[in-house]
């Protein structure tokens, strides 16, 4: 199974020098330290930005310098955004001032954001029409009778099956592999999905991708003829489902 991830990260402080550069002339008071810190850069990159500065430590009013990013004010809240198809995420670093040294590289700073972000966003999943339509008649089947979040769990545990080395690699794979869901032993899987059902499939392949975190199995103890599950750990409860790592 292929899965596409389809990504744009905006930044709003652009950190590499094939970007665009910005004219800027000097004012009375500026000075090279204050520029650079307004602008997000080390005196290293303003340097290299402008050669023509043969002392850095001095500017003059009405000289043209260079930057590769716009003025962010001290103290200005810096926003880094994530957006993957439905979901979007975004960072917010109230003062980024304040996490930075005299001689740190905000670079350092945006990457720890970025990695913050990638580990919060929700894996996004492409599958065949095909899939996504037996997927949503097992939930359909598992969990007519549940709440909404409960039919989305179901999803999202078979979506957890497909990504682990321990189960086959698809969505037909998981649902198919011998014993392990009772509609298609009684055939209830060959029943069309309902309306919730698909808007269910939907959002475990987008926004609530993660609800059910790493649980690759569920079942209702209430009826359940084996009970090898109850040792395992429990991730959370919806409805008569139990769910478990």
């Amino acid at each position: 199974m292929f899965k596409k991830f389809m990504i744009t990260i905006t930044i709003l402080v652009s950190l590499l020098f094939t970007t665009p550069t910005f004219a800027y002339t000097v004012k009375d008071g500026d000075t090279t330290a204050q520029f650079a810190q307004n602008h997000l850069l080390t005196l290293k990159e303003f340097s290299r930005l402008n050669p023509q500065i043969k002392n850095i430590n001095s500017i003059h009013i009405r000289q043209n310098i260079k930057t590769i990013k716009p003025e962010h004010k001290v103290g200005e809240p810096l926003h880094i955004t994530r957006q993957a198809k439905n979901a979007v995420h975004t960072l917010s670093i109230p003062n980024p001032d304040s996490i930075t040294k005299a001689d740190l590289k905000v670079r350092k700073a945006i990457r720890i954001a970025k990695q913050e972000i990638n580990e919060n966003m929700p894996k996004l999943i492409e599958i065949s029409a095909y899939e996504k339509d037996l997927l949503a008649r097992l939930v359909r089947a598992e969990a007519q009778d549940e709440p909404f979040n409960g039919k989305v769990a179901v999803a999202c545990v078979v979506l957890n099956r497909m990504e682990s080395k321990k189960f086959p690699g698809s969505i037909r794979g998981v649902i198919y592999a011998r014993g392990q869901f009772q509609p298609v032993l009684n055939g209830e899987i060959n029943k069309p999905a309902d309306n919730e059902s698909i808007k269910a499939v939907n959002e475990a392949l987008s926004s609530k991708r993660n609800l059910v975190g790493k649980s690759l199995f569920f079942y209702n103890p209430q009826i359940a003829q084996s009970r090898w599950l109850d040792t395992r750990s429990t991730t959370l409860i919806i409805g008569r489902h139990v769910f478990k790592i």
